[in-house]
């Protein structure tokens, strides 16, 4: 049953192969096993990747208020949504937190024209 079965498979590679196809897989593989030797040596030669942060950096970064989502200076007119580069440069003693766009307009404030998605 075995010997039948070998000679099936034999008469098949020689059937699909051909008289050029065993060079050629022979070639094939060759330049398959160079490619994957050679891209595992790249992959020892970097270096490793750790993502960390450092705990002094964890505790600068700032939590959103709880007061609400826009802030503007005590001193000023306009308000910002808190990641906008204008709210980053108020002092934090000097912040005013609104709930919203419409509680801020009422207090006099109005939005930042270089602080994407502001209604102004």
């Amino acid at each position: 049953m075995i010997p039948e079965y070998w000679q099936k498979i034999k008469n098949m590679a020689e059937d699909g192969i051909g008289d050029f196809g065993l060079p050629v897989l022979v070639i094939l593989v060759g330049i398959a096993s160079f490619g994957l030797g050679r891209l595992s040596a790249l992959e020892d030669a970097r270096p490793a990747v750790s993502i960390g942060q450092a705990a002094s950096a964890a505790l600068a970064v700032q939590p959103m208020a709880p007061g609400g989502m826009f802030v503007g200076a005590r001193g000023g007119t306009i308000y910002y949504y808190p990641w906008c580069s204008g709210a980053t440069k108020i002092a934090v003693a000097s912040q005013v937190w609104f709930a919203s766009e419409v509680v801020a307009q009422k207090a006099g404030y109005r939005a930042a024209k270089n602080c994407k998605g502001l209604t102004n």
